[in-house]
């Protein structure tokens, strides 16, 4: 049996240097879509931000992409998230460079030297999450839907093992929320671990997964009724 993708013992999860989730334990497989919930202030989005090394991690371990985090130095943190792909609540795209200079600038910050190379893995992450056809369109000339869909394209370039979703559809009205979970459920179905955060149980009844809900300082596993 294979070892989990990510696994957590005795973990404790801070934010803004104060503990908010203790005695943490999961294990989570390959290929899972699993769901964090929990309301504002939960710790919820800091336990998906201490898997991606943005938030330190104050006690226990996690092992994710057979790194352990606590162990793991500031200069090798690059090296995990070449592993993980990141999707932001509000996008995080750069305002002045189109739909394709976006992601040509992420796969030459990570080692993509071959321009044909780099062209090509474009194309492919725009038809998977169907925005061929806007590579010329800046990001403030693309509806919400399309700057998720582009933030989530930009995640998916280096073939990420896992994809961390923080609140993803948040900002989303509730059509375009149903998109983005298509395009997240086909990433996932293509063999993408996936991790989200959400605050919506509407989007949990629709698209079932592993649901965990982080509440009173702990993280459990609970049954969402469909």
């Amino acid at each position: 049996m294979s070892s989990p993708i990510i696994f957590i013992e005795n973990a404790a999860i801070q934010q803004n240097r104060k503990v908010i989730l203790s005695q943490v334990y999961l294990s989570i497989e390959e290929g899972s879509f699993v769901y964090f919930i929990g309301r504002t202030g939960s710790g919820k989005s800091s336990l998906i931000r201490t898997l991606y090394a943005a938030l330190p991690l104050n006690a226990g371990e996690i092992s994710i992409c057979n790194t352990s985090l606590a162990t793991l130095k500031k200069r090798h943190i690059h090296k995990l998230r070449r592993s993980l792909g990141i999707v932001f609540q509000d996008f995080k795209l750069l305002p002045d460079r189109n739909v394709f200079k976006n992601l040509d600038f992420v796969l030459r910050a990570t080692g993509w030297k071959d321009k044909a190379n780099r062209e090509e893995r474009i194309v492919d992450v725009l038809k998977l999450v169907k925005l061929e056809g806007n590579e010329k369109k800046f990001p403030q000339t693309l509806s919400g839907g399309e700057q998720q869909r582009l933030s989530i394209a930009r995640a998916l370039l280096n073939n990420p093992k896992i994809l961390l979703a923080d609140e993803p559809t948040g900002n989303l009205d509730p059509i375009t929320r149903w998109e983005i979970m298509e395009v997240l459920r086909s990433v996932n179905e293509k063999g993408t671990t996936v991790l989200m955060a959400t605050h919506d149980f509407s989007i949990i009844q629709k698209y079932p997964g592993k649901t965990f809900k982080c509440e009173d300082g702990k993280v459990s596993e609970v049954m969402v009724k469909t």
